[in-house]
């Protein structure tokens, strides 16, 4: 049975790997006969592996900043500044690595699809605050409250791919609260 099931899979030409590919690509199984030029529109020219590693990169890349801020929060005096510029950092780096698993071209469609609109401008409101609280206004307080406002609304932009995730919060808090 394993061998039979195997066979299909090398017969049909798709295997775990393929299919992975095609749900973060964000590809259904009717696209398979898109033309050259929507291609290049909407994908990378990168091959699968150098996007994984890029993504990794940069994914790893972000986390090391944020928690680099968090320990720049401890020094005195320009702590409250170098964390909120590391953490931005972090988490533009970290929106920054799916770039590569999807697109440049098809993340910002995602990103601006009417049902995370809204999360997506406030969270890149908040960064945009956040460093220029830091560098312009030079107000670490306020900076500290782009920061938690950033957190919140990344993390509410990063639950919008999980079906049914804002939901399920928000039921959670209404139960909690009633």
């Amino acid at each position: 049975a394993v061998r039979a099931c195997a066979v299909r899979q090398a017969v049909s030409g798709r295997t775990a790997m393929d299919k992975l590919k095609k749900v973060l690509n964000g590809e259904d199984s009717s696209a398979d006969d898109r033309g050259a030029l929507s291609e290049v529109i909407e994908g990378s020219s990168l091959g699968w592996g150098t996007r994984v590693k890029g993504f990794l990169l940069c994914f790893v890349a972000g986390i090391i900043c944020s928690i680099l801020g968090v320990c720049f929060l401890w020094i005195p005096k320009r702590g409250l500044i170098l964390f909120a510029v590391f953490y931005s950092i972090g988490n533009i780096s970290s929106i920054g690595s799916t770039l590569f698993l999807m697109g440049p071209v098809k993340q910002l469609k995602k990103m601006f699809e009417p049902t995370r609109l809204i999360a997506t401008i406030v969270m890149l409101l908040c960064l945009v605050c956040t460093l220029c609280s830091a560098f312009w206004w030079k107000k670490a307080g306020l900076a500290l409250i782009f920061c938690v406002l950033q957190f919140f609304a990344m993390t509410w932009y990063s639950i919008s791919y999980i079906p049914f995730a804002r939901d399920a919060v928000m039921k959670c808090f209404t139960t909690c609260l009633a």
